[in-house]
C-alpha cells in the first residue's frame, strides 16, 4: 500500500456525489458492477445465515441497496452528507447513518457482518478502519479493494485514471498487504481468510483465484 491520504479525503466524494452513481450506467461501469457483485456473492456465501450487515463507506448506497435484498437488516454508513442524500433519494427505504469509519457509532459485535467495499483506499488510517469494522462484527468481515498490481493499478498511477478526481487519489492495495493488514487487525479472532479477484482484462466477470484482477476481495470468519 502506498502513503495515506490527507484528513480531507472524504471530501472528494462530497464534491462528486451528484454524478457518482451515473458511472454505473457506462459500459465500463456496467461490466465492473457485474464482476463486483459476482465477487461479493462468492465471498458472502460463507455467511449464508447472516442476518445483519454494516456497509462502511456506503457512498450513494449502490451496494447497500443490493445487500438489502439479501439480508434482513442492512445499515449503510458514510462520512459525506452529500453521498447520503443521494443514497436516500435513490431508495428512501434503506437505513443510513452518517459516521466516521475510524470511529463507528456501534457497540462491539453489533452486526453479523461488516463490509468495506472500496472504502480502505480513501481513508486516513486503514488499519484503524479495519480494527473498527472487526470490532462491531460478530461473524465476519468482507473487504473489496482496488488491486495495486493490476492493469487498473498501473492506470491509476501513470495512465488516464491518474487524472480522474476520485480514482487518481486511491491508495490501492496488493493482496499481500491487504491480507497482512486484515490479519493484524483481527488478531486472535481470525478463524479463516479466503480471497478472490476479478476484472482481469477482456469481458470476463467471473471471480478467480489469481491475484491480478483489478479488484481483490477478502472474506474473514471471526471467532465469537
Amino acid at each position: 500500500m502506498s502513503a495515506s491520504q490527507g484528513p480531507d479525503a472524504w471530501q472528494l466524494f462530497e464534491r462528486g456525489a451528484s454524478g457518482y452513481e451515473a458511472w454505473y450506467s457506462t459500459r465500463r461501469g456496467r461490466r465492473a458492477d457485474l464482476a463486483e457483485r459476482a465477487l461479493l456473492e462468492r465471498l458472502l456465501a460463507r455467511f449464508a445465515t447472516a442476518q445483519s450487515a454494516l456497509d462502511v463507506g456506503c457512498g450513494t448506497g449502490h451496494f447497500t441497496r443490493w445487500l438489502a435484498g439479501r439480508l434482513p437488516k442492512v445499515i449503510g454508513l458514510d462520512r459525506a452528507p452529500a453521498m447520503l442524500r443521494q443514497a436516500r433519494r435513490l431508495d428512501p427505504r434503506v437505513r443510513l447513518i452518517e459516521g466516521d469509519a475510524h470511529h463507528l457509532p456501534l457497540r462491539d459485535r453489533a452486526v453479523d457482518l461488516s463490509l468495506l467495499l472500496f472504502t480502505l483506499e480513501f481513508v486516513d488510517r486503514p488499519a484503524g478502519v479495519l480494527a473498527e469494522a472487526i470490532r462491531v462484527s460478530r461473524r465476519g468481515m468482507v473487504a473489496v479493494t482496488l488491486n495495486r498490481w493490476s492493469l487498473g493499478g498501473l492506470s491509476r498511477r501513470w495512465g488516464s485514471d491518474a487524472l480522474r478526481p476520485v480514482l487518481g487519489h486511491a491508495v490501492d492495495f496488493t493482496l499481500s498487504s491487504l491480507r497482512a493488514s486484515i490479519s493484524a487487525a483481527a488478531g486472535p479472532r481470525l478463524r479463516t481468510l479466503r480471497w478472490a479477484s476479478t476484472l482481469l482484462g477482456g469481458e470476463t466477470t467471473v471471480p478467480m483465484h489469481l491475484p491480478l484482477g483489478d479488484v481483490i476481495g477478502i472474506a474473514i470468519e471471526l471467532a465469537a
